[in-house]
């Protein structure tokens, strides 16, 4: 399967997580090997040919499926961005706003330091808030970031002006 075939399993579910907005279900991806694989090699093959890094940084949840893998894939280390009170011990805290809400999300202290050029791994770009806040977590630690890599941006949202790091994603809606 190539990656022109796998997106196609991506499926839509109106009104989730709340009426009026478009979720974008990445899970069939997940349940379909040769999907998943066909993902994985174009993310990575971009990742190698644009990025200069020595770590992952992947938000919850689905940007750890995608990261994990491709830390795996390309012998990366990752570390976890995650919703509060996930982590355990002294953590940087960013709030941001999502096109339903707002959120907050946490690092460890203890995963980044000033040594560290990080490339952020998630699932989706939508309104940005998300990747910004990550960007500036990265920031607090010391580390440096090279970029952010989706699987898929939601183009209509604007989500990109509010990054200051060059951005890839292989699907624009």
């Amino acid at each position: 399967m190539n990656f022109k075939e796998a997106i196609k399993v991506i499926r839509d579910v109106p009104d989730f997580p709340k009426k009026g907005i478009v979720f974008k279900d990445i899970t069939p991806l997940f349940e379909n090997i040769e999907a998943f694989e066909a993902i994985l090699e174009e993310l990575s093959k971009q990742i190698a040919n644009n990025f200069d890094f020595n770590k992952f940084a992947c938000i919850e949840s689905r940007g750890f499926l995608l990261g994990s893998a491709l830390a795996y894939k390309m012998k990366i280390p990752f570390v976890l961005i995650r919703k509060p009170g996930k982590l355990p011990g002294e953590v940087y805290k960013e709030s941001y706003d999502l096109e339903y809400g707002s959120d907050s999300l946490e690092l460890l202290k203890s995963s980044l330091n000033k040594e560290d050029n990080v490339l952020i791994i998630d699932d989706i770009l939508a309104t940005g808030g998300t990747v910004e806040a990550v960007e500036k977590l990265c920031q607090q630690s010391g580390a440096s970031v090279s970029g952010t890599v989706c699987l898929m941006e939601l183009g209509f949202l604007n989500g990109r002006k509010k990054l200051k790091k060059p951005f890839y994603a292989p699907i624009t809606l």
